[in-house]
């Protein structure tokens, strides 16, 4: 087993990281922390930053345990989101029909089908730019630098550099 400078095995089959993987999905960008960061980044720019923001509550909300964190994250997401009154309200449909009383009786999924109509805004109009945008090319760019330093460079194309001279 031939491994590369940091003791890891080295394969050519490298698997996608970092902006590459960023670029095959929308879900892979927000598996991603740096992604995230990234994307959030760029949204803020487009005035839109709460779009992603919504999402990742929704997210974090999934996985609360118990009814009393449960209503306190969901009045939280409301309040944040979708009231009319909300910091950073997002544009969804059927906003109006989700009123506070569904906040007594919170359950995980509550907020899915406005989690899924921003995860379809974000997949279908603001990734597609973001894709494009200096911030994600930058980062790209710099990746890409960063692969090509001589400290990147695997064992194996040290050796081949060793047994051709």
């Amino acid at each position: 087993e031939i491994n590369d400078s940091e003791g890891h095995p080295s394969s050519s089959h490298h698997t996608l990281k970092g902006t590459s993987k960023w670029a095959t999905s929308l879900e892979n960008l927000l598996e991603d922390p740096e992604g995230v960061k990234r994307f959030r980044e760029f949204l803020k720019k487009e005035f839109s930053e709460e779009n992603v923001l919504f999402w990742l509550a929704c997210e974090e909300f999934k996985k609360t345990q118990g009814k009393k964190q449960m209503q306190e994250k969901a009045k939280e997401i409301y309040m944040t989101f979708l009231s009319s009154k909300a910091s950073s309200q997002v544009n969804v449909e059927g906003q109006s029909r989700l009123n506070e009383t569904i906040l007594e009786t919170p359950h995980p999924l509550m907020f899915q089908k406005l989690q899924d109509q921003i995860f379809n805004l974000m997949k279908y109009d603001s990734y597609s730019r973001f894709l494009k945008s200096d911030i994600f090319l930058n980062h790209k760019k710099s990746e890409e630098q960063e692969e090509n330093s001589p400290e990147a460079q695997t064992a194996a194309k040290r050796a081949s550099r060793i047994y051709n001279t």
